[in-house]
């Protein structure tokens, strides 16, 4: 166990970290947890900081418990918040907190002698009462106490409901009902639950004379001065419904140079060496983006799973350079068609198609001179021969497998006919 926190300090994990912890890890394996809010039904990458967290936990010997916030979602954390969250009803946090119970269990290992293990706070939250929790819990809590705490100081001049302002004594709470049935000694969170968390720690030692750790992780910016996770569409989801598995890689691809080896030091379990040997590959070739595709491809099949991750960087590669057409398979245009523009034909229609019409019919041409002029100049392309003759009719011969067309303007630019039987 000494080696977690070593771990994680060469990785730039640790913001902050409670006194003593070192020394407990010297003594054995720990059982830590993170706790996870079910705002909504699915996780962002930027939540895959504390999730990390769990898996070295796991991976140095500890055992992981993930917590999912059923309870505390109807209270609402105000850390990091300017003004109150809207309040969810039981059937939405419910629900929100089934699906994002299936997405943490890609993280970490349900098997062997420290074998992860999930529990929701609703258990034990709803059930409680408002005497027992006042009495048990919040006379250990000055008022002087809580509002030292940033999470509501930072919330005085605009206001703080009486629900938020007790958020960090219900997640208190959490600590000691874990720390008292799992016997659970970490908890683990992002740099804005370092109030939350050591409230947990000071409950435990008020009713049970125990010492408690907390661990706190940086929270991300990029280079650019950004929030980390966020795109031009917004959050970066793990569920595949809200963020395509092609766009969560490209959001990896796509990092700038001057983030990647920070986010492999975060979101891979690569050795440091390996990854200081990308960095220098990276240097040599700027261009080849070495570290930015490892990175994407590792993230990405962690979430996804390894054939979607296939799937993905080769309809990647298609698009923007380095694998040939012959080589892709259906599966590869059923990710893209999903992602650049579409036709879908029956195959009468394809008899006797121009390549004119075609090309005006997916959108790559204003209009039918247009697409002349085009092809005149080597503009455009079928499956990524160039077309040389405007009167070129398209043929079942052209089909790829699955019944796909790939149509090209310049370099950037394409679409799909997707002709069914």
């Amino acid at each position: 166990m000494p080696d977690l926190l070593n771990e994680l300090k060469e990785r730039g994990f640790v913001h902050d970290v409670t006194p003593g912890f070192a020394d407990r890890l010297a003594n054995g394996p720990v059982t830590g947890y993170v706790g996870f809010d079910p705002t909504a039904d699915s996780l962002h990458v930027g939540n895959l900081v504390p999730v990390m967290g769990l898996a070295w936990l796991q991976r140095c010997g500890g055992t992981p418990i993930i917590l999912v916030g059923a309870g505390t979602g109807m209270v609402g954390d105000p850390s990091g918040k300017r003004s109150e969250r809207p309040i969810l009803s039981v059937e939405q946090i419910d629900h929100n907190a089934a699906a994002i119970q299936k997405q943490l269990e890609h993280f970490v290992r349900f098997d062997g002698h420290n074998a992860a293990r999930v529990r929701n706070n609703a258990d034990w939250l709803r059930p409680l009462g408002l005497m027992e929790f006042l009495r048990d819990c919040g006379k250990h809590f000055t008022l002087s106490y809580m509002l030292q705490k940033e999470s509501v100081k930072s919330r005085m001049e605009t206001g703080i409901s009486y629900t938020e302002f007790s958020y960090m004594l219900v997640q208190a709470y959490d600590f000691w009902h874990l720390w008292k049935t799992e016997q659970c000694e970490l908890q683990m969170g992002g740099s804005d639950q370092w109030g939350n968390i050591t409230a947990g720690t000071e409950l435990i030692a008020r009713r049970e004379g125990a010492q408690a750790h907390g661990l706190v992780f940086p929270l991300l910016t990029t280079a650019a001065g950004g929030k980390f996770g966020k795109s031009e569409a917004g959050n970066v989801w793990l569920d595949p419904r809200r963020t395509s598995p092609y766009q969560f890689y490209q959001f990896w691809v796509n990092s700038d140079d001057r983030d990647v080896e920070r986010l492999l030091r975060f979101f891979s379990f690569l050795p440091l060496a390996e990854i200081a040997a990308l960095m220098a590959e990276q240097a040599a070739d700027p261009g080849k983006r070495p570290a930015q595709r490892r990175l994407a491809r590792d993230v990405t099949a962690r979430v996804h799973g390894e054939a979607t991750a296939d799937r993905v960087v080769s309809a990647s590669r298609l698009l923007f350079g380095g694998v040939d057409l012959a080589a892709v398979g259906p599966e590869v245009f059923e990710v893209l068609a999903g992602e650049i523009p579409t036709v879908r034909l029956a195959s009468a229609e394809l008899t006797g198609l121009g390549v004119v019409d075609a090309l005006v019919r997916v959108g790559l041409a204003a209009s039918k001179a247009e697409a002349r002029r085009g092809i005149q100049q080597n503009g455009f392309s079928v499956n990524g021969t160039p077309i040389s003759e405007p009167d070129r009719v398209l043929a079942p011969g052209d089909l790829r497998d699955g019944g796909y067309i790939l149509l090209q303007k310049g370099r950037r630019n394409y679409a799909i006919l997707a002709v069914t039987p």
